[in-house]
């Protein structure tokens, strides 16, 4: 049965760029829908009658017959994406590596990730804070704890030989710890195993400068 994928996203979002990173791994072919989230288009209507958090990413299938299924938050989209095409797996079969993946994956989604997005640095600014100084310490931070914790798992990748849901969390974030000037002194393992990921077509088409809708 033929599925049509749609993925409702922004170019410079982490989390965006994950699941694109998932669909390209899996060979998934999407149609891509570009949410400015700079000029508030995820807060329209229509897109918050798809998102209830008026958040990307989005992803929605159509099957003929079937009502329109729709996706949010990036890392049960990937587990979907994995359970409903196996093929080049991103959650490991064997349970300690599987929790693995997912603590390193967690490291970023919740560790990071919320303390730089667009609603906090929106009201750090608001406050009349600096955004960088606000954001640099928490990737700093996490990154640090990220590769410690990948020492007890890495391979070629985060976890294994394999790429797996967390380097589809941590390739993004090392994308927007440059953009913050985070320093990534220390983390010679982490890019290594980012020189790796940029081996795989996946992986460099999901960057966020490739996309449609990116302002360079």
């Amino acid at each position: 049965m033929t599925v049509e994928l749609t993925l409702y996203n922004y170019w410079r979002s982490s989390a965006s760029y994950r699941v694109r990173i998932a669909l390209g791994v899996k060979q998934l072919e999407y149609r891509y829908v570009a949410v400015d989230i700079l000029s508030d288009e995820q807060h329209a209507a229509d897109y918050v009658a798809r998102n209830t958090m008026a958040q990307v990413p989005t992803l929605e299938l159509a099957e003929p017959g079937q009502p329109a299924l729709r996706l949010s938050q990036s890392l049960p989209i990937i587990e979907y994406l994995d359970d409903r095409w196996p093929k080049n797996r991103l959650l490991p079969a064997e349970p300690v590596a599987r929790a693995r993946a997912r603590a390193l994956a967690e490291i970023v989604n919740a560790g990071i990730q919320p303390l730089q997005n667009l609603s906090t640095t929106n009201a750090v600014k608001a406050l009349g804070g600096d955004v960088g100084a606000w954001v640099r310490p928490f990737v700093e931070r996490g990154l640090a704890a990220f590769a410690a914790a990948a020492a007890a798992t890495a391979g070629r990748f985060s976890v294994g030989d394999a790429p797996s849901i967390a380097d589809c969390c941590l390739i993004p974030q090392l994308y927007s710890a440059r953009r913050f000037g985070a320093s990534l002194a220390g983390l010679d393992r982490l890019l290594a195993i980012e020189a790796a990921c940029e081996e795989l077509p996946a992986f460099t088409a999901a960057h966020p400068d490739r996309q449609p809708d990116a302002k360079l």
